[in-house]
């Protein structure tokens, strides 16, 4: 992996570490229909973070993993803002984390 995949990775783990600090990380997975929604993000069937655990972290990794091409762009935090602002949590950290993401997605490919 080159250094920029290193700094992906690690912002994977960083995001998955915060979410599970604030209680945000499920022990059971959604039902599969749920994780088969056509909606941008399974907005329709899942919330923000469970997309984020179920979905993008998984994928993110796996592409990562197996060496595949990563997204040239990545704009979740918008989304990710919005939700979070929604919880009683302060989510200030996880956000901030997410924004780096997006930025170095961007940045690098």
């Amino acid at each position: 992996m080159e250094k920029v995949e290193y700094q992906i990775a690690d912002l994977l783990l960083a995001i998955e570490t915060e979410m599970r600090r604030l209680a945000l990380w499920g022990e059971q997975p959604p039902e599969p229909e749920r994780l088969e929604s056509l909606v941008p993000f399974c907005h329709d069937t899942l919330e923000f973070h469970q997309w984020l655990q179920w979905v993008f972290l998984p994928q993110m990794k796996r592409l990562l993993e197996n060496g595949q091409t990563l997204p040239t762009e990545c704009d979740i935090y918008p989304l990710a803002e919005y939700s979070f602002n929604q919880q009683p949590t302060d989510a200030a950290q996880l956000l901030t984390l997410i924004l780096n993401f997006d930025r170095l997605i961007s940045r690098n490919n």
